[in-house]
């Protein structure tokens, strides 16, 4: 089950950078092979916390991106 997960979670994040941008995901996959799913997972988080600031300007922004960070560190866990 964690394979299947880890590669949902993956092809998600490879399509969010291709979705947000695709100068961003051509340029990535110049990049050594071995970084590239790296590099895609973490553009992928952090491009969520970013729409959270861009887009969700009538709901409570601060509130939600707290809410954002406990949930990271609650997976951690």
């Amino acid at each position: 089950m964690t394979l299947l997960y880890d590669d949902l979670t993956q092809a998600c994040s490879k399509e969010v950078t291709l979705k947000y941008s695709t100068s961003f995901y051509k340029a990535v996959n110049l990049l050594s092979p071995t970084i590239q799913q790296d590099i895609h997972n973490i553009y992928g988080f952090v491009r969520f916390a970013d729409e959270i600031v861009d887009t969700f300007h009538e709901h409570n922004q601060e509130e939600l991106l707290k809410q954002f960070e406990e949930d990271f560190y609650a997976a951690l866990k």
